[in-house]
């Protein structure tokens, strides 16, 4: 059997071969000079590409010169690298984007300065407003967690509810945990804990889904707030070259923010909404009655997840931690719900993924996708695991014969490499992070950021798949460096792969004709500087529907 993106590969490969010219007046735009990537194979040597409307009409440049008219808006790229636009397949879209006006402690090197950070957010707000984001690594300071008492002084009258930077801690002063409703008699919630010091007294850290007792004390920002907010994650992901970004949820609240953003035009992105697993029956009713979107918002697509996060100890693995020998992780959900929920979602041909982390729980969630292919049937499903961390080696071997879709972070990899031993020891790094292992089986694999776990930055990500470098510099010729893969295979996975993990290879995600005109342009092409130099790109401009929405504009 032919593969569908084989056959759409090949049917775009010919018709990029064959002269094509404007149809129905002048091209809009004519991007020349340029040194053009269309994410295909024969990739020839093409200078020109001509857009007109939404679409790619003109490919080379004698096409480009043929579709050329008085109208014709004529950019002179300069001899820069022009490629199909990136899509981030993993974003906390509204949390990323609300982080861009909220105090950053992903910096703090030590407890003192994290105190300092938090007091001066904390004088900045009105009475009754929150201190949120946070995003701190507590690796910069030796690994101890922070606690209550560290701002306890300096937010007497202010609640506080800082994120750890994966999303699966979070730090309450006791003003908060009072607004909580927490004390030493809380109990831990399933999928979650409290941590507690030797009195039995909350710490102020909560993990996992014991984080969704903070959330509902927090005052939710109006719509006009959470407005404002994601046009200017829309400005950031633009002036980093993405066209389009992957939201996989648990709540509804970017489906939502979207959907009323939406309706009022453009959003000048586009976004692929997922929304919890668990309200499946929700999502499936909203398909049946509105359809799934159109190519700026879509929907139909659901996430569930199996553990939490290796850097809070609550990924799911089948032995202990080596530096917490009686933890193995956190189990988010009942298995059996898990399994349920995803036969009847996929039952209803929603999108189904995933997020799981440790080796445990990628070998069940892979056995459950396995389980409801088999109930329900052959068809075109798509199933993907979100973040897919720590593989078995028959894992890595299901992804490609089961046809799941490695949704993974290339920038954890650099970012965890510096600590990750400590966690798991060496012998289970065998499968950490193994982009190379698993395009060597045959699997597709696709890149994002998980903002604001990760910058919302390819090039970064780029250089952390090509690189390995962990941020520390101490591997600069990479950590498990076996697991390093080509620039043009981690262009791919932004781009080509992406279009197709959501559904879209047949318009997005190369330059081909009659393809949507998303497209980026680079200062230089990162095939041919040194490895070390790709996170110093620059992107110049971006295209979305065929026209710039980010870059110098031309007269």
């Amino acid at each position: 059997m032919i593969d569908r993106r084989q056959f759409i590969g090949a049917t775009a490969a010919m018709l990029l071969a064959q002269p094509l010219h404007a149809a129905g007046g002048p091209l809009d735009i004519a991007l020349i000079n340029a040194r053009v990537w269309t994410g295909m194979k024969p990739d020839a040597a093409i200078t020109a590409v001509g857009l007109k409307g939404d679409r790619i009409v003109a490919i080379g440049a004698d096409a480009v010169r043929a579709g050329s008219g008085r109208g014709t808006r004529t950019i002179d790229l300069g001899g820069a690298f022009l490629m199909p636009a990136f899509i981030d397949n993993h974003t906390h879209f509204l949390r990323g984007s609300a982080m861009l006006t909220q105090p950053n402690l992903r910096e703090a090197p030590n407890r003192a300065a994290f105190t300092a950070q938090v007091a001066q957010a904390a004088r900045a707000l009105s009475p009754g407003q929150w201190v949120e984001g946070g995003y701190w690594d507590e690796q910069l300071w030796g690994g101890e967690l922070p606690t209550r008492h560290w701002i306890d002084a300096v937010t007497p009258d202010t609640p506080v509810a800082v994120s750890r930077l994966d999303l699966h801690m979070v730090l309450l002063n006791s003003v908060a945990l009072k607004l909580a409703g927490i004390d030493r008699n809380t109990p831990d919630p399933a999928g979650g804990l409290i941590l507690r010091d030797a009195k039995g007294e909350p710490t102020g850290i909560l993990k996992d889904n014991a984080a969704w007792l903070a959330e509902r004390a927090i005052p939710r920002p109006t719509d006009a707030q959470t407005e404002a907010s994601v046009k200017r994650g829309i400005a950031h992901g633009l002036s980093k070259g993405v066209a389009q970004v992957h939201m996989p949820e648990i709540d509804w609240s970017s489906y939502e923010a979207l959907r009323r953003l939406g309706a009022k035009g453009e959003t000048g992105m586009r976004f692929y909404a997922f929304t919890p697993l668990a309200d499946w029956e929700k999502m499936a009713a909203i398909v049946a009655a509105e359809g799934r979107g159109d190519d700026w918002l879509r929907w139909g697509a659901v996430k569930g997840l199996m553990d939490g996060s290796l850097g809070s100890r609550t990924a799911l693995f089948r032995q202990p931690y080596t530096d917490a020998p009686n933890q193995h992780g956190v189990r988010v959900a009942p298995l059996a719900d898990v399994r349920k929920w995803v036969q009847a979602a996929d039952a209803h041909k929603l999108h189904v993924t995933v997020h799981a982390i440790g080796d445990a729980a990628n070998d069940e969630i892979l056995d459950i996708f396995a389980e409801v292919a088999s109930a329900n049937g052959p068809r075109d499903r798509r199933f993907r695991i979100e973040h897919a961390q720590h593989l078995s080696q028959p894992a890595i071997k299901q992804f490609a014969a089961q046809k799941v879709i490695a949704s993974v972070q290339p920038y954890h990899a650099i970012d965890d490499g510096r600590w990750a031993i400590k966690r798991i020891g060496a012998a289970r790094l065998n499968g950490t992070y193994a982009f190379k292992s698993l395009l060597d089986a045959g699997a597709t694999m696709t890149f994002g950021s998980d903002w604001p776990v990760a910058p919302l930055d390819p090039l970064a990500g780029l250089h952390a798949a090509v690189t390995r470098a962990t941020i520390d510099g101490a591997n600069p010729q990479g950590w498990l460096p076996d697991q390093k893969i080509s620039v043009e295979q981690a262009l791919s996975a932004y781009t080509r792969a992406n279009a197709y993990a959501g559904f879209q290879e047949d318009r997005l995600g190369v330059i081909a004709p009659h393809y949507l005109a998303d497209l980026t342009v680079l200062d230089a092409d990162p095939r041919a500087i040194p490895a070390s130099d790709i996170a110093k790109i620059k992107v110049l401009r971006t295209f979305v529907n065929g026209r710039q929405r980010f870059g110098p504009e031309d007269h």
